[in-house]
């Protein structure tokens, strides 16, 4: 299956299942329905200012994205981790740097969750 992805690179994915439709397909439904749900702790974790466990989230998260390739959720995510990963609490600047990085991730979430069901949808 080819598909010109705008948002996302599925090759690693595609790498992963080895040339195995039915398993790139059932790895995207996993990414569709898991990617939300791990951003709705991030959020949850960010307002409660739960760093240490918002950093464990979004370490695990780095995997996810590998599957989605998009750059920007990438960086973001990378951020966020690197930010509250610290052993003291983030500075008045860091915080501000972390809202800054999960608004990006927010904006640009349900376009790539878009992008990956229509996808999807072409399996």
């Amino acid at each position: 299956m080819h598909t010109t992805m705008k948002l996302t690179n599925l090759d690693y994915l595609k790498l992963m299942a080895d040339g195995d439709l039915n398993m790139e397909q059932t790895m995207l439904e996993m990414l569709i329905e898991e990617l939300p749900t791990e951003f709705d702790k991030m959020k949850t974790l960010y307002t409660a200012k739960d760093w240490k466990e918002l950093s464990q989230v979004s370490h695990k998260m780095k995997s996810t994205l590998a599957f989605i390739g998009n750059d920007e959720l990438t960086a973001a995510n990378l951020k966020i981790e690197h930010l509250t990963k610290q052993d003291s609490l983030p500075s008045i600047e860091d915080v501000a740097i972390l809202e800054e990085m999960m608004v990006k991730f927010e904006g640009a979430l349900p376009t790539v969750m878009e992008e990956l069901q229509t996808i999807a949808e072409r399996y």
